[in-house]
């Protein structure tokens, strides 16, 4: 489905991020990651005034995504959708909404990390024009107490 389609099949709208989405924020990280983000990582990005917003259609929360701005450039930290609305297009609405979001900080890039084995993931940002520029060794914890490599990939919005 195209987020075209999704967006029309199902109303949807941006929502600051809060205290009271926390449970649903952290029922979705647990279900879409092995090495989710903690409660403590959303509050504190909270707390410090990052972009979180919610993609919410009606009372249910579609995704979220969490970013910050630096010296004319923005840095995604988290993007995920609920593993049930995956693959409808709301990946693409959400990286519009923080590139116009980035557009209007005066952000003269937006980078990310992805972890180099999410190929689904790395896919959905390319096609959204990030192109990679480097890589992080050993960036992101994995199972076992191993660690997996990060692309890094930066977007001109």
């Amino acid at each position: 489905m195209s987020s075209a389609t999704a967006a029309t099949t199902l109303e949807a709208g941006f929502t600051p991020l809060a205290l009271r989405h926390l449970d649903a924020v952290m029922a979705i990280e647990q279900r879409a990651y092995t090495q989710p983000w903690s409660r403590g990582n959303f509050l504190d990005s909270i707390n410090v005034g990052y972009q979180c917003q919610g993609l919410m259609a009606g009372e249910h929360l579609l995704g979220y995504f969490v970013a910050m701005m630096g010296v004319q450039e923005a840095h995604l930290l988290n993007l995920t959708v609920a593993p049930e609305h995956q693959r409808q297009g709301w990946a693409r609405v959400m990286l519009d909404a923080l590139a116009l979001w980035a557009r209007g900080q005066g952000a003269r890039a937006l980078w990310l990390e992805v972890r180099v084995g999410n190929d689904r993931a790395r896919a959905v940002y390319a096609a959204h024009g990030f192109r990679t520029v480097g890589l992080r060794r050993g960036y992101y914890p994995a199972a076992q107490g191993r660690r997996e490599d990060a692309v890094v990939m930066c977007l001109t919005p």
